[in-house]
This record gives structure tokens, C-alpha cells and sequence, in this order.
């Protein structure tokens, strides 16, 4: 039954927000009582924290989607990464940015989010990064640059709601990251020539 509850909240949130519902509220639009709600999560605090914890839950499954991913090429690798962000966000995202919000205001139920956000997904990126042909010593910066990226484009197509101009715009992106890159390695390997002796 909670998970139910949490999963039609879940749904109502994403369609509504949730920063200013009661918990009233939420209850009459899910269809059941506010006193159901307070069995199964507390309060309405710890309903927030319940929906936080599934919005980390989510974003840990695309984590390990990631990691069992088995694209070599760069290209392919990059839009992979792309192609799992936007999926269920252009469902979810609203609330995910929502919550995010909530982090950076330093909510309480919102505080996990903060640990979560970046640097579990730095890691696993950048082990895609050098799977791609990056050097591993630049790569983490480049994943967090990818992910930055993507999350901008992300809020762009939101907002726009032009994910095709986000798609080409990621994609710019992911080409311009390997030139940056084979650019790196070529630095890397060529030799300065031998001066002329007398």
C-alpha cells in the first residue's frame, strides 16, 4: 500500500509539483485521505523524503545502466549517455529539478540530494570517458562536464520543450568533446622537432 501511495504521488508530482501542496491536498488528488498519508509516511516531510528517495533510487538504475553499458565507440557512447538521461526525464525531470531546488534552498527532506546529485555519477562517466579513448587523467573533468551539459540541455528541452534542438545540440556537444580530446592525444604523442646543432 505505501508503495502505491508513494507511486501516485510520484505521478501527481510530476505533473503538479509538489513545494506548495499540503498534505491534504495531495491526498484529495491522489484519492485517499490525508490520515492514510500520515500512517504510511509521518508528515508531509517525510512524504517529500520518500519521493526524494525514489528520485535517487531512479537516477542509481540509470547509474548502473551506465556501468552495464557495452558501446566502445566515443560517438555512441556519449549519445548512449544522452539517450538514458532523457528517457524518463522528460517525465520525471520537472520534479527532479524541483527537488534539486530543494537541495540547494538546504531542506531537510532534500539534504540526501545533495550527495547524490554529482559525484555518484562521476565515477561511472568517467570510466566511460576512457572507455571512449580519453585520458584518464583529464577524463573526470570531462565527465563532469558532460554531465553538466546534459542536464543543462535537459532543462532547456523542458522548458522549450524542443528535445530534437537538445538532441543536436548534445550531439555537437559529444563531437566537440572528442575533437577536444583527440586534440589532447595528439599534443601528447607528437615530439618537438630536434634543433639544429652547430
Amino acid at each position: 500500500m505505501r508503495e502505491e501511495l508513494l507511486n501516485a504521488v510520484i505521478e501527481h508530482a510530476a505533473d503538479h509539483g509538489i513545494a506548495d501542496r499540503s498534505l491534504r491536498t495531495i491526498a484529495d488528488a491522489i484519492g485517499t485521505s490525508h490520515r492514510m498519508l500520515i500512517y504510511h509516511f509521518g508528515s508531509r516531510e517525510g512524504l517529500l523524503a520518500a519521493v526524494v528517495a525514489a528520485v535517487e533510487a531512479g537516477q542509481r538504475e540509470v547509474l548502473a545502466e551506465l556501468d552495464r553499458s557495452g558501446h566502445d565507440d566515443p560517438h555512441e557512447v556519449g549519445m548512449h549517455f544522452w539517450s538514458l538521461v532523457t528517457g524518463p526525464a522528460m517525465r520525471y525531470g520537472p520534479l527532479f529539478f524541483e527537488l534539486a531546488t530543494h537541495a540547494m534552498q538546504r531542506r531537510p527532506h532534500a539534504e540526501s540530494m545533495r550527495a547524490e546529485m554529482v559525484e555518484p555519477w562521476l565515477e561511472p562517466l568517467t570510466r566511460l570517458m576512457v572507455r571512449g579513448g580519453d585520458d584518464p587523467r583529464r577524463a573526470r573533468i570531462h565527465a563532469r562536464l558532460a554531465l553538466a551539459t546534459s542536464r543543462g540541455l535537459l532543462h532547456d528541452a523542458l522548458v522549450t520543450g524542443d528535445l530534437d534542438a537538445a538532441n543536436e545540440a548534445m550531439a555537437e556537444f559529444t563531437d566537440a568533446m572528442l575533437a577536444s580530446v583527440r586534440t589532447d592525444e595528439s599534443r601528447a604523442t607528437s615530439r618537438p622537432a630536434t634543433p639544429s646543432g652547430d
